[in-house]
């Protein structure tokens, strides 16, 4: 590390579980992710003394809706023409390279599309269980930023998703890809959302907040969506057709989320004053 300029060269494979098969950084830490969030969720649950019986099918529905809807996502908002053109490839981990199809994992994952996803996934569970939706929601909002972090570091070990060029004098040198310092935009979300959760776990502490279902998600969709939205502004964009629009894909998709977060917070903070009080 020079002048404030670290110099990025991390193999992004851990080993090679066979000759095709990789263990990657990232497919890691998302892993790692995935299971510490269910870990708070579950204390969670310990701490109110809810029933655990579902929480094995919770996990479930949270990691099929989560890779889904992140694939899908990625597929329908930023690269439609070429996976109408190949469907295969949408849900199967291959990709046709000099005419024959080769494992090369899931090339693309959007988040905003696993938000969506995991939503989904949570209405089915919540109909089949017979669980109050928004108290499950705010519950999964507590643990979600968590699994974020990890998320984008793994994005970081595998030098991708990476900013815009700096000044020179402060950034990442991604040599993977070029020698330009960057912004370390993956760094930034990480941080963003441990933030996030510290304030949502701190939120969570508060029966009266707690028991205005729905008010903690919904401070969740808007700080982690307005981080996002800001955090783009130092991103490179990840698609050419994003070059040519005012704001790129990443913020258009994260206003809905704000407005939702938004338009939740001002119909249940009705329930909860400033300074802790019932207002009913």
């Amino acid at each position: 590390m020079k002048n404030g300029i670290l110099n990025w060269n991390v193999d992004p494979v851990i080993f090679w579980i066979t000759d095709s098969f990789p263990l990657k950084y990232y497919g890691a830490l998302f892993a790692c992710g995935l299971l510490l969030g269910f870990y708070i969720v579950r204390n969670i649950y310990k701490k109110e003394n809810l029933s655990l019986d579902n929480l094995d099918s919770l996990l479930i529905y949270v990691i099929v809706g989560t890779v889904l809807g992140a694939r899908l996502g990625h597929c329908f908002f930023y690269e439609p023409d070429y996976f109408f053109k190949h469907p295969i490839e949408i849900l199967l981990p291959i990709q046709k390279i000099k005419g024959a199809y080769q494992f090369v994992g899931y090339q693309g994952l959007a988040s905003h599309g696993g938000s969506i996803g995991v939503i989904t996934a949570m209405i089915l569970y919540c109909r089949k269980f017979k669980v109050q939706f928004l108290g499950l929601l705010d519950k999964m909002s507590v643990a979600v930023p968590v699994t974020g972090a990890f998320i984008r570091m793994g994005n970081f070990m595998n030098s991708e998703i990476y900013g815009k060029p700096t000044d020179g004098s402060w950034g990442v040198i991604f040599q993977r890809d070029d020698l330009i310092p960057r912004h370390p935009t993956q760094l930034y979300e990480a941080f963003a959302y441990i933030l996030i959760f510290g304030i949502l776990f701190y939120m969570y502490k508060s029966e009266k907040i707690r028991n205005a279902q729905g008010l903690i998600f919904g401070t969740f969709l808007t700080l982690l969506f307005t981080a996002r939205f800001i955090i783009e502004f130092f991103k490179e964009n990840q698609e050419a057709f994003e070059n040519n629009m005012l704001i790129n894909m990443g913020q258009i998709l994260s206003i809905p989320f704000i407005l939702i977060g938004l338009g939740l917070i001002f119909w249940k903070s009705k329930k909860v004053s400033v300074y802790g009080n019932s207002l009913q």
